[in-house]
């Protein structure tokens, strides 16, 4: 049958097609738009540096991996300034939570997972420094991460290149991380390092009775590398727990390997899975509020969201990682995906950045972590000179 035709000749269906109505909607309210980098050419300006502050604000209406970094400075500046004073207190509330000056004090808990890569590269120094200022509560992370930071304040890890031949490095002692080189020397002096700990651990273990976990294990490591360069040592200084669900599956378990054959079966080094399961799902639970930033996938990802399964969900959420959803691994499952297991809260803002967590999480903390912190440093110089 032949199509009804305008005076034009072009058929209606298409012209229907093709200029279908706008209806009136509220999805419609944010216009994308990108840094004006002609501000920088004012005469004012010209002088200056660019001004980056600006430009990571713009990413919010620049559309695409731009706008979930612009809203995962929300979600974490959120986490960061929420207290419980900002929540009405009902005739239920126990002690101490009805004092409003404890209210005032409290805070949410930050779970900071990472996956062992982290730690292999810079971004270690970007963990530590958000360890070092408490700015974080617990920590998840793998063996690699552990071994690393422990070897870093030995020896240096140093740049390479991913097309290096992996035969050629075998040969010459060298171990490649994606674009990263590590001497296996240092292996060999992380094993000088910590067997003499491990003795003494065990020593403990049977003269006093005490059973290890892994945060415990770790808490010690940080507490005997007794250097301010490490993550870890700034763990232990400040209290904060670094769990580690899978303390065996690196160095450190070829080392615990080696160490074992010194004692005869069932006779040396326990670690106790169980305490830290215990432990770290009772964080979630007596939290007010929680807020999960996990960089990479894997079991990091799922300890840290499964922790918060306990608790009904986190209230904040952001992940940084390149992984996919359509091999339906946990790795790569979005943060809604997360909702239906009840491991995020179902009326909270949750935000996932696919993207190489190098090139983000810095600018990430320099927009978040690190304005908040400057923040509170004036707030406490303000407050001592009132007092003066």
């Amino acid at each position: 049958m032949q199509q009804q035709q305008d005076s034009n000749n072009a058929p209606l269906i298409s012209q229907q097609a093709v200029f279908q109505k706008t209806s009136k909607s509220e999805l419609l309210k944010t216009p994308v738009r990108g840094y004006n980098f002609n501000n920088e050419l004012e005469k004012d300006n010209l002088t200056k540096d660019i001004n980056y502050d600006s430009l990571l604000d713009s990413f919010y209406s620049t559309g695409f991996q731009a706008t979930n970094f612009g809203e995962a400075i929300e979600v974490i500046n959120k986490m960061l300034r929420w207290r419980l004073s900002d929540e009405p207190m009902d005739g239920t509330e126990s002690e101490p939570y009805n004092d409003i000056n404890v209210r005032k004090q409290t805070k949410c808990k930050i779970f900071l997972g990472h996956t062992s890569n982290m730690v292999s590269c810079g971004v270690r120094e970007i963990i530590k420094y958000l360890v070092q200022h408490s700015l974080v509560d617990i920590i998840v992370t793998t063996c690699g991460a552990i071994e690393e930071d422990l070897m870093k304040c030995m020896n240096d890890t140093y740049l390479g290149d991913f097309n290096l031949d992996g035969k050629s490095l075998r040969l010459q002692g060298i171990n490649r991380i994606g674009n990263l080189l590590i001497a296996n020397d240092n292996y060999c002096q992380f094993e000088d390092w910590i067997m003499p700990i491990l003795d003494q651990m065990h020593k403990e273990q049977v003269e006093e009775g005490k059973i290890w976990s892994p945060s415990s294990m770790i808490n010690r490591f940080g507490k005997e590398i007794n250097n301010e360069d490490s993550i870890l040592y700034w763990a232990y200084k400040n209290n904060i727990k670094v769990f580690c669900p899978a303390l065996i599956d690196g160095s450190l378990g070829d080392m615990l390997y080696f160490h074992s054959f010194k004692y005869e079966d069932g006779k040396g080094l326990i670690c106790d899975l169980v305490q830290d399961i215990r432990s770290l799902n009772n964080e979630a639970v007596r939290s007010k509020k929680t807020g999960m930033i996990i960089l990479g996938g894997g079991v990091i990802k799922h300890h840290v969201c499964n922790a918060n399964l306990m608790r009904n969900g986190a209230d904040f959420t952001v992940y940084i990682n390149t992984a996919q959803e359509f091999d339906g691994s946990d790795s790569g499952a979005r943060p809604d995906e997360a909702v239906s297991w009840g491991k995020i809260r179902v009326d909270t803002k949750a935000v996932k950045i696919h993207g190489d967590a190098t090139l983000i999480f810095p600018l990430l903390v320099a927009k978040t972590f690190v304005k908040y912190h400057k923040e509170q440093l004036l707030k406490k110089e303000q407050e001592k000179e009132e007092l003066v």
